[in-house]
């Protein structure tokens, strides 16, 4: 089993929906875990679940799963937040942000009373303006409070890089910044394989890279909830697989990059706002944000989606 400082290695989930139901199947079969406790207003959902996951540990690895309550939260590595309403017909995106902030009002102040210590998690939607209303709501060190961000839209990016070029994804090095949203911002200038720059790579390899079909990819890669959720009502096998791996670079102290939300100071003169950027995340949270360097569009882009989102917390009145 995992443990740290002698103690078991616990992990809380709030909310046990789609997302947070797959990711505690994820992460019980990760074996990162060696406590898994589901919290849920729905009860019943909870115990249900977990006594589904627990059937399957006898065939996996040996992992305590409960449904518990907030004093659960107690000695937890890490909570991850996937609890909140999900958008409905017809409502924009600051309806959706201004319910969950009050809902997140109930939630945050239960986790942190309960584990003033641990690692907080936001994965529920707008997961950017969540993860700012969650650091303002609990007092945690900005650190300790990340938001799963654009780690999903980074992977459908490589995965739709890599069938163009016909190779493995974990071989595509590309990554989205800014919101997690419709206002992100793909770093064309910085994407590669092998070490090389796609235009180059393209050109020595005689393969197509226009622009038209780049778009293209970039497009597939910002709407693909839209059609998934046209098709099957939800996301959540490839979300859950995205905070399995963030809740491991915590847990195994690993220095990980990657494209987390979280507090934005002075970056390339951004203040004050909560998106992604590839930052280091290991046992003590975001310990850096990595300074890229960005072209003049890409920096466009980037400045206006702090602006899309900094607009939503004022209209919260979250700044």
């Amino acid at each position: 089993m995992t443990h740290t400082h002698g103690h078991p290695t616990r992990v809380a989930i709030v909310g046990a929906g789609n997302v947070g139901a797959t990711f505690a199947y994820s992460l019980l079969i990760s074996g990162l875990s060696s406590e898994i406790v589901l919290i849920d207003a729905n009860r019943a959902k909870a115990e249900g679940e977990a006594m589904d996951l627990m059937h399957a540990v006898p065939l996996g690895r040996p992992t305590r799963v409960w449904a518990g309550s907030y004093e659960d939260c107690a000695g937890a590595a890490v909570t991850v937040v996937t609890a909140g309403s999900a958008q409905r017909p017809g409502e924009t995106r600051l309806d959706l942000a201004a319910r969950n902030t009050e809902i997140f009002r109930q939630i945050i102040p239960s986790i942190v009373s309960n584990n003033p210590d641990g690692m907080l998690v936001i994965a529920t939607n707008p997961v950017d303006v969540l993860t700012y209303a969650s650091l303002k709501i609990s007092g945690l060190p900005p650190a300790r409070v990340i938001g799963s961000g654009t780690i999903l839209d980074t992977a459908r990016f490589r995965y739709l890089l890599s069938q163009h070029f016909d190779v493995d994804p974990r071989s595509v090095h590309a990554i989205i910044i800014g919101e997690h949203g419709d206002s992100e911002v793909p770093v064309w200038s910085l994407a590669n394989l092998a070490g090389m720059r796609l235009p180059i790579y393209c050109a020595a390899n005689g393969m197509q890279c226009t622009s038209e079909t780049l778009t293209e990819i970039f497009q597939q890669t910002r709407d693909a909830a839209y059609h998934i959720i046209e098709r099957k009502g939800a996301t959540y096998y490839a979300i859950a697989s995205g905070l399995t791996r963030l809740v491991e670079a915590i847990i195994r102290d690993q220095s990980t990059v990657m494209s987390v939300s979280s507090l934005i100071l002075d970056y390339y003169g951004i203040n004050d706002v909560c998106f992604s950027l590839p930052s280091v995340v290991d046992g003590g949270g975001v310990e850096r944000v990595i300074k890229l360097e960005l072209q003049d569009d890409e920096l466009t882009g980037l400045r206006k989606s702090a602006d899309v989102l900094k607009s939503t917390l004022h209209q919260l009145k979250l700044q």
